[in-house]
């Protein structure tokens, strides 16, 4: 059974930092790309941030580039994300999500190229 779980979300000042971690486990980690998607109140899922399978090579929104960093560790399962310079606007549930096919990705900034998800890791920015 395909799980993903995160982790490291909480309540952090404007300009602060968090890192988020996603385990992963029941599928070939090394195989799939991983991408990071976060969701505000009353607005649609965005998408953060999406890294290959071996890591190589990464991708972010435009709102989160030179802030964010996504790496991941196969020997352990993981992925994380690493927020910096957070304001009020990165106030979201973030998710973390394994593409649908092997070492490939249609579209990586879709949600509908995911089809495995985790439950979220709530993050708040505020004074």
């Amino acid at each position: 059974e395909v799980q993903l779980v995160e982790s490291g979300g909480g309540l952090v000042q404007p300009g602060g930092s968090l890192r988020l971690s996603c385990a992963a486990s029941g599928f070939a980690f090394n195989r799939y790309y991983m991408g990071w998607f976060r969701q505000a109140p009353g607005k649609g899922r965005e998408w953060v941030s999406t890294i290959t399978a071996g890591g190589t090579s990464t991708w972010y929104g435009d709102s989160v580039k030179g802030r964010f960093a996504i790496s991941r560790d196969n020997a352990r399962n993981m992925v994380y994300l690493h927020l910096n310079s957070l304001s009020s606007e990165d106030t979201a549930l973030y998710y973390c999500a394994r593409n649908r096919e092997p070492m490939s990705s249609r579209d990586y900034r879709d949600p509908n190229d995911y089809n495995y998800w985790g439950q979220g890791t709530q993050v708040s920015v505020s004074s």
